[in-house]
């Protein structure tokens, strides 16, 4: 039998049309919930921080979804097996398709969505606060309404299926052992990728301004965005927290970034960190010190590209710096 996304993370697996709303008006929203038959298998997995809400659902039954406003939250619906089809208050019509295409729920509209028996989907719940936040420090201004998103999401173009792609990847790691449900500063770093990929696919009112080409500002505003970089490798920075220590929004940091520097800020960072490792490797005991341990505390999640980094920088394997100590 196949296994359901998000499994580490169970909800309810029920045939009861009662209990499968009760689960999911706690998970996500009040609603109707209906049936057509009596044959309703429903699986409800998910997982939440303060960021967002992951979750993985079916009926395995033609159901529809009847919803008010969703009020302070954002919800994004991809469906990964089967159909729906959708419709809002203002007249607005979808239909989403398994990896195709998806709908983002307006916290201003009432919304309808009617369930194939071999619809799945995975389902953000967004707080509006976090989104909009996020969208103030991609612009560079104050977000002082709704983000009014097309109902329809294409996950066809390049930014659409970088989201579909990167929530997969984010079920997926939250589902594996020792992956990303441990790793609470790669999880936030992820959960703002995600955020971007779905300000960039969704069309809204913002969308001209976050394609708009940005002005690189004068050299010396970089001053303290390098400075805090140098204070703060080991903690788990962002381009938008890197804008606000620069006033400028994420764009600008990088326009002026690239043509400063010639390189992007987070790969400027890895470079520090990449320098903070070799520095402890040298000090380190290699009897008692692995370097896997080192790098992870610096922010190297993945090994395999770590180590090539680390050899392109420094021209050497970092077990080879390691073994220096003893030897230099």
């Amino acid at each position: 039998m196949r296994q359901h996304a998000l499994s580490r993370f169970p909800i309810l697996g029920t045939r009861s049309l009662e209990e499968a709303r009760d689960a999911v008006t706690r998970v996500y929203l009040e609603h109707e919930l209906s049936s057509a038959n009596d044959r309703l298998q429903m699986t409800l997995n998910a997982v939440s921080d303060s960021v967002m809400t992951l979750g993985y659902l079916t009926y395995q039954s033609t159901t529809t979804l009847v919803m008010p406003p969703t009020g302070d939250c954002y919800h994004v619906n991809l469906t990964t097996a089967g159909t729906t089809d959708a419709d809002r208050s203002d007249g607005g019509r979808a239909t989403t398709r398994a990896g195709l295409s998806g709908v983002v729920l307006s916290p201003q509209q009432r919304n309808t969505v009617h369930w194939t028996p071999d619809a799945e989907q995975l389902i953000l719940k967004l707080s509006r606060r976090r989104l909009e936040d996020h969208l103030a420090d991609l612009l560079g201004r104050a977000v002082a309404e709704v983000v009014d998103f097309d109902f329809s999401l294409d996950l066809t173009t390049p930014t659409g299926r970088s989201l579909f792609n990167a929530v997969e990847f984010l079920a997926a790691e939250l589902d594996r052992p020792n992956g990303l449900a441990e790793m609470p500063l790669a999880r936030e770093q992820l959960e703002a990728f995600v955020m971007t990929q779905l300000l960039h696919a969704g069309r809204h009112q913002f969308s001209d301004d976050l394609v708009a080409p940005a002005e690189p500002v004068r050299r010396g505003r970089l001053a303290p965005v390098l400075e805090y970089l140098e204070n703060n490798a080991d903690e788990p920075l962002t381009p938008q927290e890197l804008a606000r220590v620069g006033c400028m929004s994420v764009r600008t940091l990088h326009a002026t970034f690239q043509q400063v520097l010639g390189e992007s800020p987070m790969s400027y960072l890895r470079r520090i960190r990449l320098d903070h490792v070799r520095g402890e490797l040298l000090r380190s005991d290699p009897e008692t010190v692995r370097v896997t341990d080192v790098a992870m505390r610096w922010g190297f999640l993945h090994q395999s590209r770590f180590a090539q980094q680390y050899r392109e920088r420094f021209g050497e394997r970092p077990r080879d710096t390691l073994r220096l100590r003893n030897t230099g």
